[in-house]
């Protein structure tokens, strides 16, 4: 069997059974035995999901990590497929089958040639991405430690198979959540002056919170602010207690993202006490954004030419990723695979074309075998 037909294999296998984060047991199972199977040795972190494995002969030279995300999403799918999802309400609509069937061709090329290394290449398939919760626990399991640098691929539906787009420098964005409940006083609706209305207040704040975007982020930088759900009440005729909003806040810049979080606290309880509301504001805490190390840049750009891809400079998203959190550790990179995808990311009937899989998997090994050779004459922390 063509390496090719192994990983579309691998991926319809792993689109059949999609398990949410956290939940990916038999996803773990199932990596552990095509690991095994290739010969490839499995690292014992104390996991609960998610395999770190590693190919490399060599104990002294640097340890180049390879990461893939293995979690699905809480959504119905609708794409008709062949081998669409048995489990009801579950579904890899981002892609991270492609990921994890992407690694795992990078294994096998890379256990080929492991004798010619010259160091040791890490494998990370990483549980919870879609949590945001994953790379942490991988970091705190030790399975980055001593590793001199890591890089990470996500699917581009709007992108060809046969491209690869690279930035230098914010890529995605850091993604945090809120959560503002409004505290009035009910009363009939009929005699709203008896009482203190919070959908009134809660309505304000949203209109407000759009303010901070428009005039407290410079126009040569970027940040959304978006209120994503609005609950209030039960019936037509009572002003009720409370009302709740929630949604996310993204930014690229640190010095962004702090002055956004300060300014949207004030707006919140200064719009509420405004209206003689309380409001109470809870932080659902997200990654930081993806920035790539610019030094790292020429080489990806190589192993994206030795993989022979099309080489395009992407825009940044304000999509999220946890990837973001090994970059504040060790040095780091992550590009977009082009995958000529009809539907975008987290889409009932989001697809790819798996022609894109024997080259991503190829992009990993030249990374890979590239940062090796790299890294062997670069001390680690001065990458």
């Amino acid at each position: 069997m063509s390496l090719t037909d192994q990983l579309v294999a691998i991926r319809r296998e792993l689109h059949q059974y999609p398990e949410v984060a956290h939940e990916e047991f038999r996803t773990t199972e199932s990596i552990r035995g095509w690991l095994t199977e290739a010969g490839i040795r499995i690292l014992d972190f104390g996991l609960k999901t998610g395999v770190v494995a590693e190919v490399g002969e060599a104990e002294v030279g640097p340890i180049i990590a390879l990461r893939a995300d293995i979690d699905a999403l809480p959504i119905e799918e609708e794409t008709g497929l062949e081998f669409a999802s048995k489990i009801p309400g579950r579904m890899h609509a981002c892609g991270h089958d492609f990921h994890t069937a992407s690694v795992l061709g990078a294994a096998y090329l890379l256990k080929q040639q492991e004798a010619e290394l010259g160091g040791r290449v890490r494998f990370i398939f990483q549980p919870a991405e879609e949590k945001a919760e994953g790379a942490e626990i991988v970091l705190q399991s030790g399975a980055l430690d001593g590793v001199s640098a890591i890089f990470g691929m996500h699917n581009k539906p709007d992108l060809p198979v046969g491209t690869v787009g690279i930035r230098p420098g914010p890529l995605m964005a850091a993604a945090d959540g809120f959560i503002i409940e409004v505290e009035g006083l009910g009363t009939h609706a009929a005699v709203p002056e008896n009482g203190n209305d919070p959908i009134l207040a809660a309505s304000h704040i949203v209109t407000a919170l759009q303010s901070i975007v428009s005039r407290n982020v410079s126009s040569l930088q970027s940040a959304v602010v978006s209120v994503t759900r609005f609950h209030s009440g039960t019936a037509w005729n009572v002003v009720p207690d409370k009302a709740v909003l929630d949604g996310t806040i993204r930014t690229f810049e640190q010095d962004v993202r702090t002055r956004v979080l300060a300014r949207f606290q004030e707006v919140v309880h200064g719009v509420a006490a405004a209206f003689g509301a309380k409001a109470e504001l809870t932080w659902v805490k997200g990654p930081p954004a993806v920035h790539n190390d610019p030094a790292l840049e020429e080489l990806t750009v190589q192993a994206a030419r030795n993989a022979g891809l099309q080489i395009v400079l992407t825009n940044p998203t304000p999509a999220g990723e946890d990837f973001a959190y090994y970059q504040k550790q060790i040095p780091g990179f992550f590009v977009f695979m082009g995958t000529s995808g009809s539907r975008e990311w987290h889409h009932p009937a989001f697809d790819l074309n798996e022609e894109a899989l024997p080259l991503s998997a190829k992009l990993f090994a030249e990374w890979a075998k590239l940062a090796v050779s790299r890294f062997s004459h670069t001390p680690v922390g001065e990458g």
